[in-house]
């Protein structure tokens, strides 16, 4: 299997990870057959989650893992979830990738793993004012497509 990144993006990401503060694990969701960009979208989070031992890797089988899917709501694949790691316990944040976080989605993807390592949003004061008061529960999805 061909490495995806390059030495030198593999060194920048060491160094941004030097910033993780708590464990982090990602939930790898795939299928063995009919999934374009499933082995793609493994190699590369195994070839991530390698570059710190804050990081790990669980990966699931959509279908034969159906009862954990349905747990972390995913119905589609290459799905990636990313969740704190506090000893077995594993606390969903609600953040998901579907398809294969490349190109400016993988800076996202690197990002996203140092807010859940901080166990911190980055939101204000006043946001997490405003969003406590909401008395509706709100489904959020950012899609983006390659350019």
């Amino acid at each position: 299997m061909a490495e995806l990144l390059n030495s030198e993006i593999k060194e920048q990401v060491r160094q941004v990870f030097a910033d993780l503060k708590e464990p982090v694990e990602v939930l790898f969701f795939g299928r063995a057959e009919d999934c374009l960009y499933c082995e793609d979208t493994q190699n590369l989070v195994r070839e991530v989650t390698e570059l710190s031992d804050k990081l790990s890797l669980r990966s699931y089988d959509l279908d034969e893992d159906a009862e954990t899917a349905a747990a972390f709501h995913v119905d589609k694949a290459p799905t990636l979830v990313l969740a704190a790691k506090n000893g077995a316990e594993v606390q969903d944040y609600g953040i998901r990738y579907a398809g294969i976080p490349s190109g400016h989605e993988f800076s996202s993807l690197i990002h996203d793993l140092l807010r859940v390592s901080s166990r911190d949003s980055g939101l204000t004061q006043a946001t997490r004012d405003f969003l406590s008061k909401l008395s509706k529960p709100v489904h959020l999805q950012v899609f983006v497509t390659p350019t």
